[in-house]
């Protein structure tokens, strides 16, 4: 399905991932003139990226940027049980296998868990990519909204048994992540965002993948920004902060 939007043309395609499963995909490209840049859009746990992002990649493609982004699966448009992802690590393997345009430079935009993903790919192929936007990259799971360490044992037990029960004990997703009351309820109104407590699997897998990087940062080397609410309640901007120090006195 392509649509021109002003100077923008918007196109959508569904492909097979390697375990048989059809993932959405989707692109803004610049009508009126080459991209200057590719920009790949990974968007955050229980979202999407044709709705929830779309004012973002419009407004990039605007300023001649071609954007490019996949629903997960689980997640949006996608393949699988809403809100169920049984393995992260394919997840990498999905967005990393999407075809880009050769002689371009080539940058993440990751927000949440797509700050986490877009660090993923980045180490899964350290030389691919030219930089990228992280906002609010989940490299820590907050203490407001992570279980007690004895509860997270319990349920880690229970993963290999009720991986898609949802019964980790957050409060809701939507009210932490989102300040604006306009914002919450276009979620709440979206289809395809996931809004019931966290898949037991997922959750645990969101867990591992923080842990993974926080405990790994040091290896992340492609130039960054990070953008990080002093009053998130989600992901731990302390990460954030001191991924930041790090770097600046790397180069200082």
């Amino acid at each position: 399905m392509a649509l021109e939007i002003g100077s923008v043309r918007y196109d959508e395609e569904f492909v097979l991932n390697s375990r048989g499963m059809k993932l959405f995909t989707c692109k803004w490209i610049p009508v009126n003139q080459e991209p200057k840049a590719l920009i790949f859009i990974c968007h955050g746990y229980a979202m999407e990226c044709s709705i929830t992002m779309n004012s973002t990649a419009i407004r990039l493609a605007e300023a001649g940027f071609a954007v490019y982004g996949l629903d997960y699966e689980g997640h949006g448009k996608s393949s699988g049980l809403q809100g169920y992802v049984e393995n992260m690590d394919h997840v990498i393997n999905d967005c990393s296998k999407k075809q880009e345009n050769e002689g371009k430079m080539r940058y993440l935009l990751g927000e949440s868990l797509g700050g986490a993903v877009a660090l993923l790919l980045h180490r899964k192929k350290p030389g691919f990519w030219d930089g990228t936007v992280l906002v609010a990259p989940m490299c820590k799971i907050a203490d407001d909204v992570r279980p007690p360490q004895m509860v997270i044992s319990i349920l880690r037990k229970l993963c290999s048994v009720i991986p898609t029960w949802k019964i980790i004990p957050t409060k809701d997703i939507v009210d932490a992540a989102f300040k604006l009351p306009e914002v919450r309820q276009q979620i709440r109104e979206n289809p395809y965002c996931y809004k019931g407590k966290p898949r037991l699997n997922t959750g645990h897998e969101l867990l591992r993948i923080s842990l993974d990087l926080e405990q790994r940062l040091e290896e992340v080397s492609l130039p960054f920004l990070i953008l990080h609410g002093e009053e998130d309640k989600v992901t731990d901007k302390s990460v954030s902060e001191f991924k930041f120090r790090q770097d600046h006195q790397a180069v200082s």
